[in-house]
């Protein structure tokens, strides 16, 4: 197997993977609560539909979507509606949510449903039945997976590249997914070539996860062109245009997207989601987390139902560390630090991961010496120092004419930076108040 060609600049962050990755999935029990934020997707939330006191079951619909670019939310457990209200959310922010309390003594068995059968159903019908599971993109980013099953029909396209990288640190929820579920995973692929009309597929993943792609090999279908293609390890491998470029050879223009270069990118956990929709009709209610970090006494991978509090998922593993110091939803690289134990798991969480006092120990910020290592880290090309220098005179609507927009805060900059500037947190607040300003104005 080789690694083939890869993209420019990147960096090679220590992995930290051994701690999860050859645990096998487990599913945690269910909790006394679960709490459903309406906003767990990009675009706008989902419109609640129950009231407090309903009964639920699980895999009910509680939130419908409120326009295309949006994503209903369904009960993760059978029980009572206790109240929609404000909770924390992993973004820091309070939002509105859907809070349930669980049944104690439930089987948690939903209810009987049709299975839709993918070979009989029009494209538009298999979006929307994806659309009505709520399946988003289970990557990080949440994505409505429907939308990107429906690109404008003027544009052709030509493959589908599925994102097996997992190139974030410590986390193993990915290579879990395709080491176990293969044939799940292959599965979700042929419905989404047959959706799209596609006659290609290639899945990219690290070699640093060789049964990862032992399994995926060993699953593949004999009747549809779909590759394994070992990556180079290097970070942001998974990133879509990083990928697209190292799979392809083509480079997505500032501005557009995937499909602008005839390309559809979906997470293996999205993939296998959408299988599970045509496999047994439940929606997307349940995910697999990695749940890791040397600031935790047993890490594990796990299937969650999706609004589980974090405080469940650290005494399932056994509490934290002596010397536990910062918890992160996600990955270090691109993860938000929580404040609150109360927070939910999202259908877009990929990971947990606790961290020590050494590990996230705060160093001292000193001036930029312009020393361009945040040149050559950039997978993009841009010119952080610049950007950075900007940033914090306030100068946003100048980052916006350099590329700003092309930033994905992907911390390779803030990770060389041997004066340890926070670059990243600097062009995503930068974001934000363009964001506020251009709302303003509108």
């Amino acid at each position: 197997m080789r690694g083939g060609p890869t993209f420019r600049h990147g960096i090679h962050p220590a992995e930290h993977k051994e701690l999860t990755a050859h645990l096998p999935i487990r599913r945690i029990p269910f909790p006394d609560e679960v709490v459903l934020p309406l906003r767990q997707h990009t675009g706008k939330p989902a419109k609640p539909i129950v009231k407090r006191g309903d009964r639920v079951e699980r895999g009910d619909t509680i939130a419908v979507a409120d326009g295309w670019v949006s994503s209903p939310v369904h009960a993760s457990a059978s029980g009572k509606v206790l109240a929609i209200d404000r909770w924390p959310h992993p973004d820091g922010s309070f939002a509105p949510a859907i809070r349930i309390a669980v049944d104690r003594y439930s089987a948690q068995v939903p209810r009987p449903r049709i299975v839709p059968h993918w070979e009989g159903l029009s494209a538009e019908e298999v979006v929307r039945a994806v659309k009505d599971a709520g399946v988003v993109g289970l990557g990080g980013a949440a994505f409505p997976t429907h939308v990107k099953l429906s690109p404008p029909r003027d544009q052709k396209i030509e493959a589908i590249v599925i994102n097996g990288a997992e190139c974030e640190p410590y986390l193993t929820s990915d290579h879990r997914t395709m080491t176990e579920y293969p044939e799940r995973v292959h599965f979700g692929i042929r419905i989404m070539m047959h959706c799209l009309g596609v006659r290609r597929a290639i899945v990219g993943i690290e070699r640093n996860k060789p049964d990862a792609i032992a399994a995926m090999e060993r699953a593949r279908p004999g009747d549809l062109d779909v590759t394994i293609h070992p990556l180079t390890v290097k970070y942001p491998q998974g990133a879509e245009k990083m990928l697209i470029k190292t799979l392809l050879g083509r480079e997505v223009p500032s501005g557009k997207l995937p499909l602008h270069v005839g390309v559809v990118v979906q997470n293996v956990g999205s993939a296998a989601a959408i299988a599970e929709v045509f496999e047994t009709g439940l929606p997307l209610v349940e995910r697999i987390v990695t749940v890791t970090g040397r600031g935790l006494r047993r890490p594990a991978n796990l299937i969650v139902p999706v609004g589980t509090k974090l405080r469940a998922l650290l005494e399932f593993c056994g509490g934290l560390t002596d010397d536990a110091s910062e918890i992160v939803f996600g990955g270090p690289m691109m993860g938000l630090p929580e404040a609150n134990l109360d927070v939910p798991v999202t259908k877009g969480i990929t990971g947990v991961v606790v961290l020590t006092r050494a590990e996230s120990r705060r160093a001292e910020t000193y001036p930029c010496i312009k020393c361009g290592r945040c040149l050559d880290a950039c997978p993009v090309f841009l010119n952080p120092q610049h950007l950075g220098q900007l940033a914090l005179a306030g100068r946003y609507e100048e980052m916006e004419a350099h590329h700003l927009a092309d930033c994905m805060l992907c911390g390779s900059c803030s990770y060389v930076c041997p004066s340890n500037i926070p670059l990243s947190q600097l062009f995503q607040a930068s974001k934000f108040q363009l964001r506020r300003r251009k709302a303003m104005v509108a």
